[in-house]
């Protein structure tokens, strides 16, 4: 029964969540649903990371969850002041209600969305792999990459510049496309799911869906402290553009490694984490970044 529910755990619950958010926006409840999915997504994983974990000795405390939360807490928190400034100053046709440019606006809906997904990834992919290749944007990635253990509590560990980074690339993509408000809420609100799915340390059987999507035994490579291995799978929700630009990587003969993190010192407070590479770019002219074109190429892939 475990094996079969292994199977099912990860397009089941994203499944469930897409329909739980679709069925109260259909209802004028948009922001309802979306609380009620987000944070039944996570209670559930929380419960399943404690039944069925993957690695067990990540179910060990850290010292780090008030820090994940305070993480977590201040980029929705900067989000939400971002859109509401633009509403205030009128910004908010930036993502028109209606499509534009090369949008395809005659599309059902479903379709927009998967496409929205596919533009949006591009900009994630790239703001993510360049945090890893480039040596000055590596310091505030970092600050995810020093988590020791995967869990569902530090999946929006992110330090807020490279947040911004990463939404403004997708963004910047969607307004560039033509893409509509509604599509940009989707592919936000699918993100969010597939954040807690791709971190969490539930023993989920991805198979196929490894291909397609980003899930957790790509995402564990990702966190790896050898750069051959962790500087892989950049994408944030789809593999596409890893398969297209040769970055996925899944070894099948052998499990991710236990021991992940990353070798940069960064503090164990919350104030030193956010200020750690601010620190760092004053105190080091010549940033040691891990070097992905080298290590890929030692690496190779599945």
């Amino acid at each position: 029964m475990r094996r079969v529910f292994s199977w099912i755990a990860w397009p089941g619950l994203l499944a469930l969540c897409i329909a739980g958010y679709a069925y109260g926006n259909a209802l004028g409840h948009p922001i309802l649903a979306y609380n009620i999915t987000y944070f039944g997504m996570a209670g559930v994983l929380l419960v399943l990371e404690r039944l069925m974990p993957y690695e067990t000795v990540w179910a060990q405390s850290d010292g780090q969850m008030r820090q994940d939360l305070s993480h977590t807490a201040l980029n929705k928190g900067i989000g939400q002041f971002l859109a509401s400034v633009a509403a205030v100053v009128g910004a908010s046709e930036v993502a028109p209600a209606a499509a534009g440019g090369l949008w395809p606006a005659h599309w059902p809906l479903a379709a927009q969305v998967v496409l929205g997904l596919v533009v949006a990834e591009f900009g994630l992919y790239w703001a993510h792999r360049l945090c890893h290749e480039i040596p000055w944007l590596w310091p505030y990635h970092a600050v995810h990459h020093s988590v020791t253990r995967l869990w569902v509590v530090n999946t929006g560990r992110f330090h807020f510049v490279d947040s911004l980074l990463s939404s403004g690339f997708a963004l910047a993509l969607g307004m560039l496309v033509g893409a509509p408000k509604d599509v940009i809420v989707w592919v936000l609100v699918i993100t969010t799911y597939i954040g807690f799915l791709t971190h969490c340390n539930v023993d989920m059987d991805c198979r196929g869906l490894n291909w397609l999507f980003n899930t957790p035994d790509l995402h564990r490579w990702h966190h790896s402290r050898i750069p051959a291995e962790g500087n892989t799978n950049y994408g944030e929700n789809l593999l596409l553009w890893d398969v297209i630009f040769r970055t996925r990587y899944l070894p099948l003969d052998r499990r991710p490694p236990v021991d992940i993190g990353t070798a940069d010192a960064v503090p164990l407070t919350f104030l030193g984490q956010l200020a750690y590479p601010f620190r760092r770019h004053r105190s080091i002219p010549a940033l040691d970044a891990p070097v992905a074109m080298e290590a890929r190429a030692e690496a190779g892939g599945d």
